[in-house]
């Protein structure tokens, strides 16, 4: 069975690419914390690109994910404190992580979701990512609070 340990966040690898080639999808960079979820029938972790538990640091988003029907499921996101127009605010999101717990006056959090890794605990990281990214709006059918499933484009950036 899938583990959460053996799908650690994909980061940002930085090289050039040729974007003439078919086949690319477009995603809007976020500015936020990467962390990576398992959740099967109430139980969820959530961990950090270091490995760390932070479970306890956004407890409404493991209430959320808790309460998916079905699973096991392993989906890699991007934890997000939103302003007032909906932009990242990184430094509010580092003040309540810093935290490690849920606090009074705590500024919300939503977890950006972009990829699912394990589907109903089987792995299907190797197929297209277009292929997962329909699948994982399907699990986050219909919408938990706290939890945004990514969407895509297909435009070229320019083309836009």
């Amino acid at each position: 069975m899938p583990h959460l340990t053996d799908f650690p966040p994909m980061l940002l690898d930085e090289r050039p690419l040729d974007f003439k080639e078919p086949g690319w999808i477009y995603e809007i960079k976020f500015d936020g914390y990467r962390m990576t979820a398992e959740f099967d029938r109430g139980a969820v972790q959530l961990r950090s690109r270091n490995g760390a538990d932070a479970a306890r640091w956004f407890p409404e988003i493991t209430q959320a994910l808790g309460s998916v029907k079905g699973g096991q499921y392993i989906v890699d996101g991007e934890m997000r404190v939103l302003d007032e127009l909906g932009r990242s605010d990184f430094d509010k999101l580092q003040d309540r992580a810093r935290r490690r717990r849920w606090y009074e006056g705590a500024s919300p959090v939503i977890y950006c979701v972009f990829d699912l890794l394990v589907n109903r605990g089987v792995d299907i990281s190797q197929q297209p990512l277009v292929q997962r990214k329909a699948a994982l709006a399907k699990v986050f059918k219909p919408a938990k609070p706290g939890i945004l499933v990514v969407r895509h484009f297909d435009d070229q950036p320019g083309r836009i």
